[in-house]
Parts: C-alpha cells; sequence; structure tokens
C-alpha cells in the first residue's frame, strides 16, 4: 500500500467485524494502520455465542490489500478484556495511536417492556464499552508522557441520534450514547494536556444495528 495519512500508525477498532466498523478498519489500514481489529462476534442483541469468524475476515481483507491486521476477540464490556487488546496492540506494533469505540448491541424494548438485563447489557456495550479501551489507552499516553515521550493518541467515540433527539423503543441505547457523547467532552478536556485528543460521532446509516 502506498503512504497514507497514517502510516505506521497503530488503532484498535472494536466492533469491526461488521457494518461501519469494519469499514473504519479497512479504511486504517488503507491509510497505512495496522490494525488491531476487536470484534467478539455475537448477534445483534448480544445473546449468541462468540464468533470470531467475522473479525478474522476483515483481517483477510486488510491482508488481501497488502495491510497489516490482527484478530482479537475480546468483550469491550469487560474491562480486563479492554486492557487486554490494547495491550496486544502494543505487543504486537509496539505502540497504540488511535482507539475507534464502535461496539455495540440493540436491545428495543418499550421502557414497561424492558428488563433490567436489557438495560445493563446495552448499558454495558455502549457505555462501559467506550469507557475500557478509553481508561487502558489514555493510562498509557499519560504514562509515555510523563517519562517525556511523545505522544500521538487519540479516541474516536460513536454516539448516535437516538441520544441526541431520541428514539422510542431506546431508553437503554440513546442513553448510553448521549453518555457517551459527554464522556468524549469531559475525556478531552482531561486528556488535551498530554497530547490526546477525543472525538465523538453520530452516524445515521442503514446498517447492522438498523
Amino acid at each position: 500500500m502506498a503512504d497514507g495519512v497514517l502510516q505506521d500508525k497503530v488503532v484498535l477498532v472494536n466492533g469491526a467485524g461488521r457494518g461501519i466498523g469494519a469499514e473504519i478498519a479497512k479504511l486504517a489500514a488503507r491509510e497505512g494502520a495496522k490494525v488491531v481489529v476487536n470484534d467478539l462476534g455475537a448477534a445483534v442483541d448480544g445473546k449468541s455465542d462468540a464468533d470470531i469468524g467475522p473479525a478474522q475476515q476483515v483481517v483477510a481483507d486488510i491482508e488481501a490489500e497488502g495491510g497489516e491486521a490482527v484478530v482479537n476477540g475480546g468483550n469491550v464490556a469487560k474491562f480486563d478484556e479492554a486492557g487486554a487488546m490494547v495491550q496486544q496492540a502494543i505487543d504486537m506494533y509496539g505502540d497504540i495511536n488511535i482507539v475507534v469505540n464502535n461496539a455495540g448491541i440493540l436491545r428495543d424494548r418499550m421502557l414497561f417492556s424492558m428488563s433490567e438485563d436489557d438495560w445493563d447489557a446495552v448499558i454495558g456495550v455502549h457505555l462501559k464499552g467506550t469507557f475500557g479501551p478509553s481508561q487502558h489507552a489514555a493510562t498509557y499516553w499519560r504514562e509515555k508522557a510523563k517519562a517525556g515521550e511523545d505522544v500521538y493518541g487519540r479516541i474516536i467515540n460513536t454516539a448516535s441520534p437516538s441520544g441526541i433527539y431520541g428514539n422510542v423503543g431506546q431508553t437503554n441505547y440513546g442513553a448510553a450514547k448521549a453518555g457517551i457523547a459527554a464522556f468524549s467532552i469531559i475525556a478531552a478536556q482531561e486528556l488535551v494536556k498530554y497530547g490526546v485528543t477525543v472525538n465523538c460521532l453520530a452516524p445515521t446509516a442503514w446498517s447492522r444495528m438498523t
């Protein structure tokens, strides 16, 4: 591949087995990045058994175009596994520069029909799943900065119009996405002194989630 804007950067994309996340991972690789492709491989509602097949396919697609990528099948909602995917990037490629938090599930229910598990699962994957990789990467970047090393750190989070304007049947999803937007604003204020930026997108798209 020709040198791109992300040449030699190391990028972790979670929720990268399908849809928007897969396209982000492929684009990052086309721009020269080395990519950790994370995806648990569960169904849209998060209930099925894990299957790393989709993430493996994205890695195969990247490699077929001459890029570098590796699979991670961790669960972003589990703090230790979120840390492991960040560490995998560092161990494999010597650094981590960009974290794209994109993993998500849906459990759409009207409020009076929503179970505690429907709430916890969606908040866990979206909101805690944004916190975990971000926290581990931020800790790494802060330590580098304190040691006098140059830091190139970027966090890109995925919110949704459901968290801005609301959408019937999505109190759990909308609350998580609004939380991600607030998380991004505050994290940006906290990390700017270390040379790290935090941004948040609210894409509208036809995808596996819609």
